[in-house]
């Protein structure tokens, strides 16, 4: 069963626009996958009026799952979608030949496009970064690039990005950089290649500036007002978008923090959704991090986010 798309983006040609959520995984306490959670998750985001999902992102911890995990991840994403078109797996791996690969299985799958990283174990230079999207790209599905420089030490660059789109080999950018002037440079550089909000804690920036999707970690936690908030500010009402970001903005930002698998399933648990434990290397929240992340969810609790 699906909703009605909540953005006045999303279209079935364009399934990687509007709110698309980084869904973060359920596992049990033996830190087994529970796909049972995993799939009523996914229905509760469409219900919220969220647009559709990305599995196997770094929010669903895919570096630590097994392919044979990995593979019905996606295919629970999509059966509880109940359309395709709603679920944008994330397809990273370390060599290009393993993504063409992930990228085929969520063909296969019946999804609607992937969401790919440039190499994430090799600081690529411009003709690797090509090639990989390139390789990507061949297996059929439309490609959103994913411009993470913090974590794979390669920058997506504005002209690397047109370069990329004019060959055909990506449609949309998820903007992760943290530098909100790049969706102007974007737009002048490669007009046609739509821009995706990619962190949290610069939602309102880059909606102004233009996105036309959001790949979102906190509406896990509170799927409705992210909507909320998401709707005025691709909208340009200011005047509602402005008060609601700023009052989310202290959980927000943890998005864009290292601890931020930890820290939206701890926001999801308060708000009384399944989050639950992490898979090592990821140990529970301690100390100042944990009081914060609490303080600030338990007031938009408080507040009556939801």
């Amino acid at each position: 069963m699906t909703t009605s798309p909540a953005s006045p983006h999303w279209t079935p040609s364009r399934p990687w626009r509007g709110i698309m959520v980084a869904t973060a995984l359920p596992f049990r306490d033996d830190l087994s996958v529970d796909h049972d959670a995993y799939a009523a998750h996914v229905r509760w985001l469409l219900d919220q009026g969220c647009d559709g999902v990305v599995p196997n992102g770094s929010l669903g911890e895919y570096q630590t799952l097994t392919d044979e995990e990995r593979a019905r991840v996606v295919r629970t994403a999509v059966e509880a979608a109940g359309d395709g078109a709603r679920v944008m797996p994330g397809v990273a791996a370390y060599g290009s030949a393993a993504s063409r690969r992930w990228a085929e299985q969520a063909a296969e799958a019946g999804c609607g496009s992937v969401l790919l990283l440039p190499p994430n174990a090799y600081r690529a230079d411009h003709g690797a970064v090509r090639a990989h999207y390139a390789e990507v790209a061949a297996a059929g599905l439309p490609v959103v690039a994913y411009n993470n420089p913090h974590d794979t030490k390669v920058d997506l660059t504005p002209a690397l990005l047109a370069e990329l789109h004019a060959a055909g080999h990506i449609v949309a950018v998820k903007e992760f950089s943290g530098d909100v002037r790049r969706g102007y440079e974007i737009a002048e550089l490669a007009p046609e290649l739509d821009l995706l909000i990619g962190a949290d804690d610069v939602l309102l920036e880059l909606a102004v500036a233009g996105a036309v999707g959001w790949v979102a970690g906190y509406p896990n936690a509170f799927p409705a007002s992210c909507a909320e908030l998401y709707h005025a500010a691709v909208a340009g009402d200011l005047e509602h978008a402005l008060p609601l970001y700023r009052a989310l903005h202290p959980l927000l930002r943890w998005d864009s923090r290292t601890e931020f698998v930890q820290s939206i399933k701890l926001s999801m648990d308060i708000a009384g959704r399944t989050g639950g434990p992490c898979r090592p290397p990821r140990s529970p929240l301690a100390g100042a991090v944990a009081a914060d992340v609490r303080a600030a969810t338990e007031k938009a609790v408080a507040d009556g986010r939801r």
